[in-house]
């Protein structure tokens, strides 16, 4: 029996990463307020 959860680093990254969230507006308006930390 396989597990359900089988963990993928890039794929992960490529949904919920830096630069997915790049492509949102959030990081952008955050580096504009002149943010030090821009995501965890």
């Amino acid at each position: 029996m396989k597990r359900t959860y089988q963990p993928n680093n890039r794929k992960k990254s490529k949904k919920h990463g830096f630069f997915a969230r790049m492509k949102t507006k959030i990081i952008n308006t955050r580096r504009r307020k002149g943010r030090k930390v821009l995501s965890h």
